[in-house]
């Protein structure tokens, strides 16, 4: 039980680290880029955009790789790599004078970030399948947890210097590093391993495995498409701040304060006894629809007080990602965990490739001067449309996709 308990830790403290760096950066961006590329915010949306889409192509090929490789080597040691390429990625990012630095530093957050998949595959390891939409939506609480305490960081800490909050993510990712090295045992059996092979680990291999697999491929499509629609948050918030609301950087992380205390708190306490109650597809299109709900109305808000209203319909949102995971994991094999948590974290990573191009870019042109309208809330217009096609696609799946296995 001990052991176990080392190991549900570190999976969240992992998670956590992850997401603080998110939440640190997310708030000082927008500004981060005017400043060192001496742009104006149209342009820095634009980049921003581009930075996005480096970040999600990096992520895409990394994660079937890093899935295979922790189901070959063990979680441990995959993990331990990946939290060490993220210390250095924030002092990179904490040192970068230029843009172009600043990209880079990007890219290697996607690589290191297709952890994610083999994190979930421990999760799966050690948990019973009735128990995992439960614990995946632990994983996701630590990222609200994360969202949370990063931009509360950052806030604290760009009083000292506009850099020093990459420092704190680096100093904080070291001691996990530490931590998972001296006390994390590996959650993957030594009979459960099994070779690794190229032909799997690259984005056709692993779609050939989702189609031999029934049932794995709509499920994947829905997680793309809800991937897609949700980076509307990540993506374009500050971006959506300043050009909609007028919001400062403290408005901004103050903001992003209370969608990680409501995310945290929804699925840590909601998600996994709705899960049990409506079952893996309904609870998941019920966040669906809350979701599209929520993007539909901040296309069009004019306030700060909506904006906070508004964060309510996260709570439904936070039941789609950990119901969809959970129905993927049903699926998977223990040889094949972390390959098919990598095929999802990869999945992920193609909404994210996309999303840059569909939902930033478009507020970039209707945030600039030469828009025929002022519309800095289009990004979440299309959204909305996106969740409610994923939800339809969803709906359209056999139930068989959620048998036990």
């Amino acid at each position: 039980m001990a052991a176990q308990r080392h190991q549900i830790l570190f999976i969240v403290m992992t998670i956590l680290i992850d997401a603080i760096g998110v939440g640190l950066i997310l708030p000082v961006l927008p500004r981060l880029l005017m400043s060192v590329g001496g742009i104006a915010l149209p342009h820095a949306i634009e980049i921003g955009a581009y930075m996005g889409l480096a970040t999600a192509f990096a992520s895409f090929i990394g994660a079937p790789v890093i899935g295979n490789l922790s189901d070959a080597f063990g979680r441990r040691t995959v993990l331990l790599v990946a939290l060490g390429g993220l210390v250095l990625d924030y002092l990179l990012l904490a040192t970068a004078p230029t843009l172009t630095l600043i990209f880079v530093g990007r890219i290697l957050s996607g690589l290191f970030g297709g952890s994610y998949g083999a994190a979930q595959a421990s999760i799966a390891d050690i948990t019973e399948p009735k128990d995992r939409a439960r614990n995946f939506g632990m994983v996701g609480a630590a990222f609200g947890v994360g969202f949370v305490l990063g931009p509360a960081i950052g806030g604290l800490l760009t009083t000292l210097s506009p850099r020093a909050p990459f420092y704190a993510a680096a100093g904080l990712g070291l001691l996990n590093f530490l931590y998972g090295l001296l006390l994390f045992p590996d959650t993957l059996k030594p009979e459960n391993r099994r070779p690794f092979t190229l032909a799997r680990a690259n984005p056709l291999g692993a779609w050939r495995v989702l189609r031999a697999n029934p049932g794995m491929s709509g499920i994947a499509i829905v997680l793309l498409l809800w991937q897609l629609a949700s980076m509307v948050y990540p993506l374009t918030w500050s971006f959506y701040g300043i050009a909609q609301l007028h919001w400062t950087d403290r408005e901004i992380g103050v903001s992003l304060a209370v969608v990680g205390v409501v995310i945290a708190i929804s699925q840590s306490t909601i998600t996994g006894r709705v899960v049990r109650k409506l079952g893996e597809r309904d609870a998941a299109s019920l966040g669906m629809i809350g979701a599209a709900s929520g993007y539909l109305a901040y296309a069009f808000i004019t306030s700060t007080w909506m904006a906070y209203a508004l964060m309510l319909t996260i709570i439904a949102q936070a039941l789609v990602q950990p119901s969809l995971l959970a129905m993927l994991s049903r699926r998977a094999t223990p040889q094949t965990q972390g390959e098919v948590q990598g095929i999802a974290a990869m999945t992920m990573g193609v909404g994210s490739i996309i999303g840059p191009l569909a939902l930033t870019r478009p507020m970039a042109f209707f945030s600039g001067g030469g828009a025929p309208v002022h519309f800095p809330g289009v990004a979440f217009l299309i959204a909305a449309v996106v969740a409610v096609v994923a939800m339809l696609v969803l709906r359209g799946l056999p139930k068989a996709s959620e048998v036990p296995a």
